[in-house]
């Protein structure tokens, strides 16, 4: 307990003089009382002044880089999160710079031997010094003779004790925020303790690099029969928790249009190709990946785009991709009764909501991009104002359609450098008119058919046994001894009770010393 309690002091000391607090109060006042707890814990360190001529969200930037990894990560992840924190501080936080001073080789090759073995690691020869650094990890070239062959390689490696730091730092973070909601009840709303505890899942998922190789693993796959992308291997027997090893990439960073010029790439059909293939990742796969800005995508000499860094992924369930697919495809068309119908039949509006309103509404967004050139209209823009409407009308817009929507912007404005005449609109609708075919046409009807028929037949017999398991169930929901509410959100109840509980033992033991000072003087 005392060594979090210390662990708070630390987050509390680092907020205090790094500026994050008086930037925040920029953007919304800070209780008067929390500002003095600050301005305590600030005592006999100097505060950084942030440049004046930033913006807030570019100064909220600068104190979380220079913060260090929790909080750099903390940004990275409400950068995703408009919702949250409103578009334009979401697009300040974008420019985070996740760059941080790189480890030596020495203790590089130290944790890739203790990682994969030494008779593994005897393998791998030439390691580089680290070509790229970050909060997490860093990345070195090496190359590894597998079956007689010797392959080039990219190792990804974490950082040396990373992992407890971010989560002792994370806890303390929590916790602050819980004693926040506890003292100023105002600040329930915001579920502060809620967006800690889902960034230190995403962020543990992010430092077991077993996840990201899976992920690259699964794009892999999915892409392999499609033109125009390459999705490096991954090299498992040379993988671990800490470590990830695949392809090395031989291309250039698409960034570096001129020397993809020089190489007579096509970019009028690489910026093609990456608008198309993204929303095939997202329509037909329902799996994306969601970080695609140019730092993330090289291209080769044959005009092959190649993705980099698998730790965001985005994944759609059927419905979803449905309705993405769907609703773009009725604004291509103006029809936007048939977008109206699409968000009743998902469920994502409320059933008492006048359907001709939500259309006109819709209507409303639609109508002026027809009035433009229409190689300047953005798919992702238009599903940030969808989603701003239909918050109007009390729909709950989900996580991935938000990382969608801001994946969408990412790529298109890639594309657009590539070629800035880029017609978004006539590029996209091949894609989606022979997914809504696929999903809609005869061949589709009879699989489903074939699929419910047989789920039918395998289920026939438990239906003796489940007929009882449901009566029983109705019987103790009727005696009230099963209370279905209860089931719901039991690890965020856990860390809830965590955090009470050491709320409890901070105010004993604070009483515990007062008494003392009592009694001794």
């Amino acid at each position: 307990m005392f060594k979090k309690i210390y662990n708070l002091f630390k987050i509390l000391r680092k907020l205090s003089v790094s500026g994050a607090i008086e930037t925040l109060d920029q953007l919304k006042p800070i209780p008067m009382s929390l500002k003095i707890l600050f301005n305590l814990f600030s005592i006999g360190s100097s505060k950084k002044i942030s440049n004046l001529d930033k913006t807030p969200g570019e100064k909220l930037c600068q104190s979380l880089e220079d913060m260090g990894t929790t909080f750099i990560k903390l940004g990275q992840f409400l950068a995703t999160r408009p919702d949250i924190i409103g578009e334009k501080i979401a697009n300040d936080l974008e420019k985070l710079q996740d760059r941080l001073p790189a480890f030596g080789n020495e203790k590089a090759k130290t944790i890739i031997e203790k990682e994969i073995g030494s008779k593994s690691f005897n393998n791998i020869s030439s390691l580089s010094e680290p070509i790229a650094a970050a909060s997490i990890a860093q990345v070195h070239f090496a190359k590894i003779k597998i079956d007689g062959d010797e392959k080039n390689v990219a190792i990804k490696i974490l950082r040396p004790n990373i992992h407890a730091l971010v989560n002792e730092e994370l806890d303390a973070l929590m916790f602050l925020a819980f004693l926040i909601e506890s003292i100023f009840k105002g600040t329930k709303r915001l579920k502060l303790v809620e967006i800690i505890n889902l960034l230190k899942e995403i962020t543990n998922v992010e430092m077991d690099l077993r996840f990201e190789a899976a992920a690259a693993g699964e794009l892999r796959e999915n892409t392999i029969n499609d033109d125009g992308i390459k999705v490096p291997k991954i090299y498992w027997n040379y993988t671990s928790k800490r470590i990830l090893t695949l392809d090395k990439i031989d291309g250039f960073s698409i960034r570096e249009v001129e020397k993809l010029k020089r190489f007579n790439v096509d970019l009028k059909k690489v910026s093609t190709n990456l608008i198309q293939l993204f929303l095939k990742q997202a329509v037909r796969d329902g799996f994306f990946h969601a970080d695609m800005h140019q730092g993330n995508l090289f291209v080769d000499k044959e005009g092959n785009i190649i993705p980099v860094d698998f730790g965001i992924m985005g994944r759609l369930d059927k419905n979803n991709k449905k309705y993405l697919a769907e609703i773009l495809f009725g604004f291509i068309e103006r029809d936007y009764l048939k977008v109206a119908e699409m968000h009743f039949l998902a469920g994502l509006v409320p059933p008492n909501t006048s359907k001709d309103d939500f259309a006109q509404a819709l209507r409303s967004i639609g109508e002026p991009i027809f009035g433009q050139s229409i190689k300047d209209i953005s798919g992702g823009n238009l599903l940030g104002q969808l989603f701003e409407i239909t918050e109007k009308f009390n729909m709950q817009t989900q996580t991935q359609l938000l990382l969608l929507q801001k994946t969408m912007v990412v790529v298109e404005g890639v594309a657009r450098k590539l070629d800035p005449d880029t017609n978004i609109w006539k590029v996209s609708r091949p894609v989606l008119e022979n997914w809504i075919k696929s999903v809609k046409g005869p061949e589709s009807a009879i699989n489903k058919t074939i699929e419910l028929s047989k789920d039918i037949l395998d289920r026939i017999p438990d239906l003796p046994k489940v007929m009882d398991n449901a009566n029983t169930t109705l019987q103790m929901i009727a005696e009230g001894k099963l209370n279905l509410n209860a089931l719901n959100g039991k690890n965020f109840e856990v860390e809830e009770l965590k955090l009470k509980n050491l709320r409890n033992n901070m105010i004993i033991v604070f009483l515990g010393i007062v008494i003392a000072v009592f009694i001794v003087f």
